[in-house]
């Protein structure tokens, strides 16, 4: 028996995947920067489907975000297992840096942080040895001095797990494949039969990203060169390939050995990327020990065929969530940093409420948004709201969001719905809609690919160019996300009421 997976396996926001396998489970982690709650737990039988079971850190005390920028927060977790218990090894680049959790049941509890004290630079990964023993590898700085911008080093050290800390000397082995190389990073570390394998990104996570690596017979090298590097890569093949940005990798094994690799890579739509980097999948044979990436076709392919029985059982995300019904949000929906929990509230037979609040979306605060990942280049959001307590300084309606200086809004104030557009932290109102009195109100917005329009009361507006809520017009590491906005003007403690919030491909 087999399945088929379609790439991306996870589309959307899912950058900098990590895996592991417990016997035939597959369990998947990705960054999630400035949002929260942090880390998804994404769990497959089968690689192609998948189902978020929880969230690594959905504690404020797990994950202090403050006032942090769009694009810091959480850098490149790695998920692991070793005899019972789960280890997920991350950067809050903004607070904290290095630190473990660990949990007994991937979907969660997870622990408290421990922060590792030593252990500069991002992209931490853990690796558990025949003997038991724990390294730590990850990248900084060239210890040398660094030459150019991205000059840097991957290094591992022993790690006492009991105690989380880094013991015995630094060993900085590796600083990538190419000459003059920017950004080894991502680096993980493997045992497959009698040699140490570190598989890393290099070149930048844009169009010259690549997967690299490298062999030692001893974990602390010296490490042997591939001179197949890189081993998966497409920025050969042109700026205008529909797949681009390949990299940062990790390996997993499945329960018929077989191997497999998860890696990010982008869709653009006309040289503009939206939604941000995506998790991919790709086989990987073993060739004079050496990986080898979808041999005989040497890139990411649009499937892929796995030797596993389809996993059938999966909960799939919904395509309409029904606020007065539920008990709880599901764990795919985020919010911008440290919300105020008091400020969200579900409402049996009411629905969503949200606080008025007075932050903005150009303020690097937590407004009240609550947000899912766009996931295709052609979709729509539909929000029901009560619009009884609107006003022209308490707005409720659809975000749809690059980052704090790059989005739009369409902002109902109970007589008209503008719609926003923010470019370089500069608001624009591009349109302007009369209500015509119902109540509640469906709001619609549908992204055309690179443009953008509002339906209310049958009436669909004009439509919205949105290039500039791009990474290639924004930077930045996120992709985009829509979901439900209140703001006001003045302090206040009302709440806007959504019944039902909806997201779904338009074919």
């Amino acid at each position: 028996m087999s399945v088929t997976a379609t790439n991306p396996i996870l589309p959307g926001f899912y950058p900098d995947p990590s895996i592991c396998a417990v016997g035939d489970d597959f369990y998947l982690v990705n960054s999630t920067f400035a949002y929260f709650p942090g880390i998804p737990i994404m769990h497959s039988k089968d690689l192609a489907h998948w189902e978020q079971i929880g969230n690594a850190c959905d504690r404020e005390s797990q994950l202090p975000l403050g006032d942090t920028g769009h694009s810091r927060g959480l850098f490149a977790p790695t998920i692991r297992y070793h005899e019972g218990t789960f280890y997920i090894i991350c950067t809050n680049v903004s607070y904290g840096g290095n630190f473990i959790i660990t949990a007994q049941n991937p979907a969660g509890p997870w622990s408290e942080p421990h922060y590792i004290e030593g252990a500069d630079g991002i992209d931490p990964s853990l690796f558990f040895d025949e003997d038991g023993t724990c390294y730590y590898i990850g990248t900084h700085p060239n210890p040398a001095g660094c030459q150019y911008d991205g000059d840097w080093y991957i290094w591992i050290q022993e790690l006492d797990i009991e105690n989380m800390k880094l013991v015995g000397e630094v060993h900085n082995v590796w600083n990538g494949a190419m000459r003059n190389i920017i950004w080894p990073e991502g680096p993980h570390l493997y045992k497959i039969g009698e040699y140490y394998y570190i598989m890393h990104a290099e070149g930048g996570t844009g169009p010259d990203h690549a997967v690299t690596v490298c062999r030692s017979k001893n974990v602390y090298g010296p490490y042997e060169n591939n001179f197949c590097n890189p081993i998966l890569t497409h920025r050969h093949l042109g700026r205008k390939y529909p797949i681009c940005y390949v990299g940062h990798a990790d390996l997993v094994k499945t329960i018929n050995d077989e191997w497999y690799m998860v890696m990010l890579a982008v869709r653009p739509l006309e040289g503009y990327t939206t939604m941000g980097r995506e998790t991919f999948l790709a086989r990987v044979e073993w060739e004079n020990d050496w990986p080898v990436v979808n041999p005989g076709v040497g890139r990411l392919t649009d499937t892929v065929e796995i030797n596993l029985p389809k996993w059938t059982a999966y909960t799939a995300e919904s395509n309409e969530y029904v606020f007065s019904t539920m008990g709880q949000l599901p764990p795919e929906f985020m919010v911008l940093r440290n919300a105020d929990k008091s400020h969200y509230s579900l409402e049996k037979g009411k629905g969503l409420l949200m606080l008025f609040d007075t932050h903005t979306l150009k303020e690097q605060a937590s407004p009240s948004y609550l947000a899912l990942r766009q996931k295709h280049h052609h979709f729509m959001a539909k929000a029901l709201l009560d619009v009884s307590n609107l006003s022209e300084d308490k707005r409720a309606g659809i975000a749809y969001v690059q980052n704090n200086l790059y989005n739009l809004r369409v902002e109902v104030n109970g007589k008209m719905a503008e719609v926003i557009l923010c470019e370089k932290g500069t608001d624009r109102r591009v349109i302007s809609m009369p209500l015509q009195g119902s109540n509640p109100l469906e709001v619609s917005l549908e992204v055309d690919g690179l443009s953008a329009a509002v339906i209310i009361e049958g009436q669909k507006s004009p439509e919205v160019d949105i290039r500039t809520l791009s990474t290639e017009a924004a930077g930045g590491f996120t992709g985009c996300t829509v979901g439900l906005y209140a703001v006001a003007d003045t302090e206040n403690t009302d709440c806007a009421c959504f019944k039902r919030f909806s997201y779904s491909e338009v074919l």
